[in-house]
């Protein structure tokens, strides 16, 4: 990759505001683009720093904004530009006292231990494009709750920073970096990380156990988290790659030959799987750290499989009388299986992390996971620990389920599977133009059949039934499979999930069906 021309572009590129692909776009969480496409430019910072400047009082933040970045090239340059204009709009901004990287759970926990002590609301803002490409950006805002902002503010940030950047930025207000720095107030991120996780993990258990761990941050912001948490809790713990380079060089290559950081292919993880037998137990962090790969000796655990351990476990080990397990529609059906015989009530919700902040915030959602890899859960008292996605405290925890049951998350896994049903999962992703992805998004019950690969549809969801939000999509569900077929928020292509308890063939077939139901759907 060329850093240089990235840089550049970064801040030479105008975006025009009447191109929507130039325009402020949040996605699930946040704006995601490269100066290469002109989708991720000084000129876009600018905008959406300032929109939250001129907003964050409404969101309830009148307090201190903590401030983070990954180690992406892009966001270096655009941590500085947004620090430039929160500092001259008068915001006190806390940064990582060195200017090193900080993982995205270190900003949720700074804004809550914060606000649970002071009147004046904190909120957040990180740098990062998370697990994609080295050479995207992204900009992601997390109000005074803690998490990814719900889509109320995300909306009225967007066009906030659109009318600025139609305005030709003429409403943007910026120091010089230098000031702006001056400014600024250090905070160890770290250090109140490494301090407060013992309360929502058995870190004792883990040294004492005397496992033998290894982590490796992808190249990521999580690298000093762990090398702490190592020497202040005693972890037989080796960082097996320190290395941080902008380019990612180092990273193999994913399934369709781009470099990305997700720690839940197998492909990008390829450099930890090679060394699992070196330990018993392996975990890896993508870089801004919200998500998470489990590696045991057998191999890089299926995320779906992992989050159903981690709900057996937590339910059997916390006192949380009252509290639910929360997942995305997408998500395996085994976690509704295991919260049932757990005797717990599953809060079922439309893709995207923003909707278990609330739960986690009030701590009637004991746990909240997405298939993707992203999940968090409240501390050992049932207090709020982050409520953003965690893949630091994922991967200590499955560390403790090794060290509390003698058993790795796999065994722990199988164990549920040969008891409650074995999954089988898929998902394929489909080209669709887009004005394709609207009539997707408007799916009713009438336009679906009434039998899923042999079994009768029990219900048809496009609305989640935890808290009613639109699906953005639509779900069907027989006894012993589902699909759900939803348009991607950034590209043109469609979402095709499918499970079965009745095996790979079944899998296959629920498979072909769901996707003839997607074209004639769009024909």
């Amino acid at each position: 990759m060329d850093i240089p021309k990235l840089l550049t572009l970064y801040y030479e590129e105008t975006p025009d505001p009447k191109d929507p692909l130039r325009r402020v776009a949040f996605g699930t969480s946040g704006h995601r683009g490269s100066s290469l496409k002109g989708t991720f430019t000084e000129a876009h910072v600018l905008a959406i720093a300032q929109a939250i400047a001129d907003l964050r009082a409404g969101f309830g933040a009148t307090g201190p904004l903590f401030l983070a970045k990954d180690t992406h090239a892009l966001s270096t340059p655009a941590w500085a530009t947004a620090l430039s204009v929160f500092a001259a709009n008068g915001i006190e901004v806390r940064v990582e006292a060195d200017g090193d990287y900080t993982p995205t759970p270190l900003v949720s926990l700074a804004i809550l231990e914060h606000n649970a002590r002071h009147a004046a609301k904190a909120d957040g803002v990180l740098l990062t494009p998370s697990h994609n490409p080295p050479e995207d950006g992204g900009f992601k805002y997390n109000p005074p709750t803690g998490g990814p902002a719900p889509t109320a503010i995300t909306k009225a940030i967007e066009a906030r920073a659109n009318a600025l950047l139609e305005e030709g930025l003429k409403g943007v207000k910026r120091l010089p970096l230098k000031e702006a720095l001056r400014r600024a107030r250090p905070f160890d991120y770290a250090g109140l990380y490494v301090e407060r996780v013992r309360e929502a993990v058995d870190l004792e258990a883990i040294r004492e156990s005397g496992l033998k761990l290894g982590v490796d941050p992808l190249g990521g912001a999580s690298l000093r988290v762990w090398e702490r948490l190592a020497e202040a809790y005693r972890l037989h713990l080796e960082v097996v790659n320190p290395t941080l380079d902008p380019t990612f060089r180092f990273m193999p290559k994913d399934h369709d030959g781009k470099v990305r950081m997700d720690c839940s292919s197998p492909y990008a993880m390829a450099g930890l799987l090679a060394l699992k037998d070196r330990f018993d137990l392996a975990i890896g962090n993508d870089p801004d750290a919200d998500r998470h790969g489990i590696v045991t000796p057998r191999g890089l655990m299926n995320p779906n499989h992992y989050l159903a351990a981690c709900v057996h476990h937590l339910f059997t080990t916390r006192a949380w009388p009252k509290a639910k397990v929360g997942k995305t529609a997408v998500t395996s059906a085994l976690l509704d299986r295991v919260a049932q015989a757990l005797g717990r009530e599953v809060y079922e919700t439309p893709v995207g992390f923003k909707y278990f902040v609330e739960g986690l915030l009030e701590g009637w959602l004991g746990f909240g996971g997405e298939e993707s890899a992203g999940a968090s859960f409240l501390r050992l008292d049932g207090r709020p620990f982050t409520t953003d996605k965690d893949g630091i405290l994922l991967g200590l925890l499955a560390a403790e389920i090794l060290a509390k049951r003698g058993q790795a998350p796999d065994a722990l896994y199988e164990a549920l599977a040969d008891a409650l049903g074995r999954p089988h999962y898929a998902r394929k992703d489909l080209p669709i133009p887009p004005e394709a992805k609207a009539r997707l998004a408007q799916l009713t019950p009438e336009d679906l059949p009434k039998t899923l690969a042999g079994e009768p549809v029990l219900q048809v969801l496009t609305r989640a039934p935890g808290n009613g939000e639109p699906l953005g999509g639509v779900k069907v569900v027989a006894k012993n499979t589902w699909i759900a077929l939803r348009p991607s928020g950034t590209e043109d292509i469609a979402k095709v999930y499918a499970e079965s308890f009745l095996g790979e063939e079944h899998l296959e077939r629920v498979l072909e069906e769901a996707t003839a139901l997607l074209h004639k759907a769009l024909a």
